[in-house]
């Protein structure tokens, strides 16, 4: 009884240490967006989960750690969905505890879902987001004690095809970025993530989501991004289980493979079980794999 106390007040005190806000991710109206009449859908499950769909407006939720425990690193959280919902608490709000345990700055991106009828351009509305995430991190790296040059990016399932399109694509700006802010990720996290359109391997339903049921060839090809891994690829952890279902651990086995051969630092860990969408809920993780995350973050110079 007493070590389940001691345990809950060391948990509220590092809570406390913590702190959380909520901040829109543009300052007045979004580029490429279109006025409509879609409302925000917030849904919570049994399990206290949340979800989110329709999303028009996109927001940063900042996590900072304890200033004592801070170190200067920072991480833009891209929640998984198929590009149809944003899967918030598992992918994100529990993710963020996480990192704050390792002093880490974390940034939960609840990003737009690709939409005609909001944006001018679906195919790139997402990564104009996270782009923009990218960029306010580090314009207000200062107020947040973040380091620009440790501000990464981790994403799950879809929002890993997402954040996998940032860490590809960084060399155009597809926001608005007259003080050519770095949109380059320092590392990239990815778990159990969509990386090809490819119909071999491809979610069909986050392909059809962003670039539609019928696209072209030259549109899968530019975001399937093992496809456009360079050599300035930033270093990338790839985490996925074999038993998915969902999405193909092919996504995963053929990213670092390119990786390897653009000579991009990578790391990979395979788990013959766990399914898809286990975040770090009990008993759904395969082993700790954030445990693997924090070692390699040390091994990239990242943290301490």
């Amino acid at each position: 009884m007493y070590k389940i106390i001691l345990t809950l007040f060391c948990t509220l005190i590092l809570m406390k240490g913590s702190t959380q806000t909520v901040i829109a991710l543009y300052n007045g109206e979004i580029p490429g967006s279109i006025k409509g009449n879609e409302k925000e859908e917030k849904n919570t499950d049994a399990s206290g989960m949340i979800r989110y769909g329709k999303v028009s407006e996109p927001t940063l939720e900042i996590h900072l750690p304890p200033a004592g425990k801070a170190n200067g690193a920072a991480v833009v959280i891209v929640p998984g969905g198929g590009y149809h919902i944003v899967s918030y608490t598992n992918e994100g709000t529990d993710i963020a505890a996480e990192f704050n345990k390792m002093g880490v700055a974390a940034f939960i991106l609840k990003y737009r879902l690709p939409s005609d009828a909001i944006m001018k351009d679906k195919t790139t509305g997402p990564l104009q987001d996270a782009q923009q995430a990218l960029k306010v991190v580090r314009s207000r790296a200062k107020e947040w004690s973040v380091d620009i040059n440790k501000v990464g990016i981790i994403g799950f399932s879809a929002g890993g095809h997402l954040a996998s399109t940032a860490g590809t694509h960084f060399n155009k700006s597809y926001t608005e970025n007259k003080e050519k802010t770095n949109l380059r990720p320092d590392f990239m996290i990815l778990v159990y993530p969509v990386i090809s359109l490819r119909d071999s391997l491809m979610h069909k339903g986050s392909r059809d989501n962003l670039l539609g049921t019928n696209p072209s060839a030259s549109l899968i090809t530019e975001f399937s991004n093992e496809l456009q891994i360079t050599p300035q690829t930033p270093p990338t952890m790839l985490i996925h289980s074999a038993d998915d279902k969902t999405v193909k651990i092919a996504n995963s086995l053929v990213f670092y493979e390119n990786l390897l051969k653009n000579n991009v630092s990578a790391e990979m860990h395979l788990y013959p079980k766990g399914g898809h969408g286990f975040g770090i809920r009990p008993n759904r993780s395969p082993d700790h794999w954030t445990d693997r995350v924090e070692h390699w973050l040390k091994g990239l110079g990242m943290i301490k």
